[in-house]
């Protein structure tokens, strides 16, 4: 059974970093590329981060560039990603993904962690 579960979400003011965690089961994680997505209240879901199966290639986001990192652990399964600087309009749920490629739709998803930047 195919599981991604985040974790490290929470409410954090306005200045503050996280860092999320996506494990990952099921499935051979070293062979997939892996995404973060976040989608905020009434918004479309939006492509964050993405990293290479073996992590030699990240792209992000314009709104995040400079201010999250993409990184994975392939011993452990896991994909995180630290965000830094954070603004009000990061808030929003965010998930982790997992595909055949860094530009391919993912065919699995986790069920999100909610993060909130607030004061």
């Amino acid at each position: 059974q195919v599981q991604l579960v985040e974790s490290g979400g929470g409410l954090v003011q306005p200045g503050g970093s996280l860092t999320l965690s996506c494990a990952a089961s099921g499935f051979t994680f070293s062979s997939h590329a892996m995404s973060w997505y976040r989608q905020a209240p009434s918004k479309e879901r939006e492509k964050v981060a993405a990293i290479t199966s073996a992590g030699g290639f990240t792209n992000y986001a314009d709104s995040v560039k400079g201010r999250f990192t993409i990184s994975r652990d392939n011993t452990k399964n896991t994909v995180f990603l630290q965000m830094n600087s954070l603004k009000p309009e990061d808030t929003a749920v965010y998930y982790c993904a997992a595909g055949s490629y860094i530009s391919s739709r993912p065919h699995y998803w986790g069920q999100g962690t909610q993060v909130t930047v607030s004061s």
